[in-house]
């Protein structure tokens, strides 16, 4: 499961490397360079000193250490994230919010952490965390274009890359993270909160089916809602999940808020987390009440001795 994990990370840290490249070079990002390089040099720093701090508090070796492979391989995720809020967030020319959604992303991973299947790990999607916290902490930044994309692409080539970007997202999440299950759930869901809102609300199906034709919502369907680092392993859970995506994403449409793609996301991922402190709790309690149950037995008189 480990190497899978690794093979994944290298995967999607080299396929939103190129993606950056292509952007920027060819697509017609409207963010600057300045905004990459922030964005990296932030999230390499905070990941760095977050994992210094932690291996002197833990008294360990940083995971990083062993060789320029075995950094590479740590500052994977890190990478992730600072160009996945470079790509997705416009500040205008402003570089401090690029830097605060970058540090916000790596630290969240250290700070919102649960039990998971016998292991403490983060549960919040560290790209989609950074970018939801700095549109609440900076109301005058947007998301970029969606069009931004696609801009410079005419003909047959705007159709080809997003098709490129489904069979290449179809592939890592069947081979590698084996999230399908969750990302049909989510499609599925969508559809099924267009379906609701056109029949309970003034909202007409095919526009509410917008966002799927853009290559945003591709994006955001097989590189961000299947992280298989912050969302459940069983098939069951990942439908679940995928479907109180979809679900989230529909009431806050209904309220008329913005950015609904990634506070929905947010917000699953915040219950998700509430959920599994409230179970380890309960399992903490268990425990407590049964130490004095097992420690009366020992007491002497209690227990018969062996003839």
């Amino acid at each position: 499961m480990t190497d899978l994990r690794l093979a994944a990370l290298r995967r999607f840290a080299i396929a939103i490397s190129v993606l950056t490249c292509l952007g920027h070079a060819v697509l017609g990002f409207e963010q600057s360079y300045a905004h990459v390089a922030v964005a990296l040099a932030t999230a390499y720093g905070v990941e760095l000193a977050l994992e210094l701090i932690d291996a002197w508090a833990c008294r360990r070796a940083p995971a990083f250490r062993g060789g320029a492979g075995r950094l590479v391989s740590f500052l994977l995720p890190a990478h992730i994230t600072a160009l996945a809020c470079a790509m997705l967030l416009y500040p205008n020319e402003r570089l401090g919010p690029i830097a605060f959604a970058a540090a916000a992303g790596v630290a969240s991973k250290s700070v919102l952490r649960a039990r998971i299947g016998g292991a403490v790990r983060h549960f919040m999607n560290p790209s989609n965390a950074g970018i939801a916290t700095t549109l609440l902490v900076f109301p005058w930044v947007g998301v970029a274009m969606p069009y931004q994309f696609t801009e410079n692409l005419h003909g047959s080539p705007d159709w080809l890359l997003p098709l490129v970007f489904v069979c290449v997202g179809s592939f890592l999440n069947a081979r590698f993270t084996h999230r399908i299950p969750l990302i049909a759930a989510w499609a599925a869901g969508f559809v099924l909160q267009a379906a609701i809102r056109s029949a309970l609300f003034d909202v007409r199906f095919g526009p509410a089916l917008g966002p799927m034709t853009g290559v945003a919502f591709v994006l955001f369907t097989f590189y961000m809602v299947s992280d298989p680092g912050t969302t459940p392993t069983r098939p069951r859970d990942q439908v679940w999940f995928g479907a109180s995506v979809a679900l989230a994403y529909g009431a806050l449409q209904v309220l008329h808020v913005v950015y609904g793609l990634f506070f929905a996301l947010a917000a699953v991922c915040v219950v998700r987390g509430l959920t599994l402190w409230a179970r380890e709790g309960v399992a903490v309690v268990r425990r407590a009440r049964m130490v004095p149950a097992s420690g009366a037995l020992a007491e002497p008189g209690l227990v018969e001795r062996p003839t």
